[in-house]
Parts: structure tokens; sequence; C-alpha cells
């Protein structure tokens, strides 16, 4: 008898509006760029809403600040959803601002009027945290920890399956200005924390093949839905195939997806195609840290794997 499956889907929409050009895309100065994240928040949030209350689905939002700030009826849609939808709010930074660039002051001052914020305009604290440029400083960990936020979704050492995350990982970078002794040495785990990491991962982020970036070089934006589409239902089937448990975080934009007809439609065809398959849920991504912890308590030194559900740790 097969063993029953569990494939839990979490939608992931990031509401990055203006911040996106602002705190990323080299689009500040441009009138044009910011008229783009302008369209995301007016358009691309209703329709993206729309598309999840026909489908009946909650959805996790990763937001910053400076969207929910400066879009107040577009906030209050997605909180609406929250109430009456079962969506939740992550957060995404305050105006989309690089992790690695922050000092630990300005990293920790953008979490905490995120937060504030989030939590002025819902009414609920935030328990979820997606990097902005899905990068993390090395503070970052010990920041979200200290902020009693519950988990995060921007590493990649995974990719279907939950882990707990780390502080004080080391590695050495190379200076081929000295010897190679000084660099020849191995990368080093540290110290788990009670911090869910959620896996991300490019390939299931709408931004890449829909969103045309005037300051990058490798800049796409022309991607078919069909295409794009193809490339997720493999996943999706791939994973449905070889694993009973599992989960598949799938990243969309307001300012991708959400004003493109033709990312719309593939959402539609590939949320149907998911629904048509025994097993699969869509959950927000607090209710997988939940789940996890009860699969593999912190402490526990397991994690949630593929086949028997837990093994131990490759290091």
């Amino acid at each position: 008898m097969s063993t029953k499956k569990d494939i839990k889907v979490c939608i992931n929409p990031h509401f990055d509006a203006v911040s996106l050009w602002i705190g990323s895309f080299g689009g500040e100065d441009s009138p044009c760029d910011i008229s783009r994240g302008v369209h995301g928040a007016k358009r691309g949030v209703p329709r993206l809403l729309d598309l999840f209350n026909r489908f009946n689905i909650p959805v996790t939002w990763g937001v910053t600040g400076h969207s929910m700030e400066s879009f107040p009826k577009a906030a209050e849609m997605i909180c609406d959803a929250v109430a009456t939808r079962g969506h939740e709010i992550g957060i995404h930074g305050y105006c989309h601002e690089n992790p690695i660039a922050m000092t630990r002051q300005q990293e920790a001052d953008v979490l905490d009027r995120t937060i504030s914020t989030v939590e002025k305009i819902s009414g609920k604290k935030p328990q979820g945290y997606m990097a902005p440029w899905w990068e993390l400083s090395p503070n970052t960990v010990e920041l979200l920890f200290e902020r009693g936020i519950n988990y995060d979704s921007s590493l990649m050492e995974d990719d279907y399956h939950p882990y707990y995350c780390r502080v004080g990982d080391s590695w050495t970078k190379i200076n081929y200005n000295g010897d190679a002794a000084d660099w020849m040495k191995p990368w080093k785990p540290g110290k788990a924390v009670d911090l869910v990491e959620i896996p991300a991962s490019w390939h299931l982020d709408d931004a890449p093949p829909f969103l045309f970036v005037k300051a990058s070089a490798n800049s796409a934006g022309w991607l078919t839905g069909r295409q794009l589409g193809e490339i997720w239902q493999d996943q999706f089937d791939w994973v449905y195939r070889h694993h009973d448990y599992a989960v598949i975080p799938i990243c969309c934009h307001p300012d991708a997806c959400g004003i493109n007809p033709h990312g719309l439609m593939m959402l539609e065809r590939l949320i149907t195609h998911m629904q048509n398959h025994e097993g699969v849920s869509f959950v927000t991504m607090q209710e997988v840290a939940d789940d996890f912890r009860k699969r593999a308590p912190f402490g526990s030194k397991i994690e949630v794997g593929p086949e028997s559900g837990l093994h131990e740790a490759c290091y």
C-alpha cells in the first residue's frame, strides 16, 4: 500500500511595488520605473487576490513596509484577505533594501520599522521573513531570532523540505594575492537556532522570467506563460512522483504575474493541475513551519527528508 501523499504548496506573493525600483533595480531616478511599481500595486494586487479567492486558497504575502504605507487601499485588500480568507503577511524589508549592504544597526532598524508597520496596519505581528534580494547578512538570523520571528524563506540549502537556520557558518574567501594554503579550508556549519527555514528557489520565482529590468544585463521579461508553466508543472510533477511529503514554495509578484494576463492564465492552469492531485494542499508558510516543528522538534538533530520522512543531517 502506498504512503499517503502530503504535498504542501505555499504561494508567496511579494508586494514590492515602488520599493522594488527604489531598493533594488536601479529605477529610483526613473519616473517610468516608479510608475511600473505603482502599476503592480494598482492592478497586480487585486488581480492576484481575485485569482486566489476564486480558487479558495490561502497564500503568504511578503510585504515591504514601504508598499503597505504607500498604497493603503492595496494594503487594506491584503489585510481583508488575511481576516476572511486565511491569508498571512510576512515581512520583506522596508524599501527592498539589500541586507548585505546594510550595517547591523541599519538592518535592525529596517526590521523594527517593518514589523511595527505591518502590525499597526494588519493588527497582527508578522511571523515570517522573506529577505529582499533573497540575501541574508551575517546578522540576519540573529536579528530575526531576537525579534521572535518564527520562520524565514530566503535560503537555498534545501529545495522541498524545511530545516532549521544556523548562525555562525564559516567559510574562507579566495585571495589570489596570498598563499593558496590560506584559502584551502572547508566550509563549517554554525549552531542551529529555533528559526525554521522554508527554502526559496529562483526557479520557482516569476520575476526573473517575467520582469524586464533596464539596469540588468541579463534581464528577461518575454517568457511566455506556457513556458514558465511548463517549468513549474514539471517541478510539481517530479516532486509528486518522488516525494510523499514535500513543500513547494512558489514566489510570484503583483509586478510580474499580477499585471500580465499570460502570467495569470499560467497560474490558473497550474493551480487547477495541482488541485487535481490527491494529497495536495495549499497552505501558508506559518502552517508549514508549525507542521515542521511537529515532525522534527528543534534540538532533535534530525531533518525532514523525502523518503523515510526523517534522516540525519549531512554535517
